[in-house]
């Protein structure tokens, strides 16, 4: 067994603390305002210009203009707060958001972060990852553990363009939760019915203890 994407994004929700302001990347980490804990108050930042994101809308609440960065359709809030893309890029790059919760196509096990391209593949372009990793207090990963190939994406040394160095915090995927420290990676936890000893395997950068 392995946690599924909606496990992961819950998993990942509670790294969320109270009063904190957080972006949220493309893909899985969306999900992640869907299970934020009774009692935290964070407020959802989005690089196209809106601060107070609310979950994503029932059918009756769908308002195709109102959009994330990733074009998923998005709820308001009562508080939130609308503003041009320099103004968001500005709150980034200015320390104003305490996380960034990202998806990725490889990590390293020194926190190397790979997940704006792959070489020889059509992209729209790098979008705010390489902003939102240099300006963030904290940089949580949530990414499927192997591609579908079941290679590794957890890795000595990214092989794909980075989009910043030692810059990932910690790391959850569908195995467990894993930790950037000196000299690898340690494991924090293991996803329900999954082994330290299989989370291992599954990872070729260096674990330690």
């Amino acid at each position: 067994m392995a946690w599924d994407r909606n496990q992961m994004a819950a998993r990942a929700a509670h790294e969320l603390q109270d009063g904190w302001y957080v972006n949220l990347g493309i893909g899985i980490p969306t999900l992640v305002s869907n299970y934020i804990p009774k009692g935290i108050e964070v407020t959802l930042q989005s690089e196209n210009g809106m601060l107070g994101m609310g979950p994503f809308p029932t059918e009756q609440e769908l308002d195709s203009d109102l959009i994330n960065a990733g074009k998923q359709t998005i709820t308001e809030l009562p508080q939130t707060s609308y503003f041009d893309s320099a103004q968001s890029f500005g709150m980034i790059r200015g320390g104003k958001i305490a996380m960034a919760i990202l998806g990725a196509m490889e990590v390293s096990e020194a926190g190397d972060l790979a997940n704006w391209m792959i070489p020889g593949k059509l992209v729209k372009g790098m979008g705010g990852a390489m902003d939102l990793v240099a300006g963030v207090g904290r940089v949580v990963v949530v990414m499927d553990h192997t591609n579908k190939h079941g290679d590794s994406k957890i890795l000595k040394e990214c092989t794909l363009p980075l989009t910043g160095k030692a810059v990932v915090n910690r790391i959850i995927t569908n195995l467990g939760v894993l930790d950037v420290v000196d000299g690898g990676l340690k494991i924090v936890e293991t996803a329900d019915g999954v082994t330290k000893e299989e989370l291992i395997e599954s990872t070729k950068a260096k674990i330690v203890s």
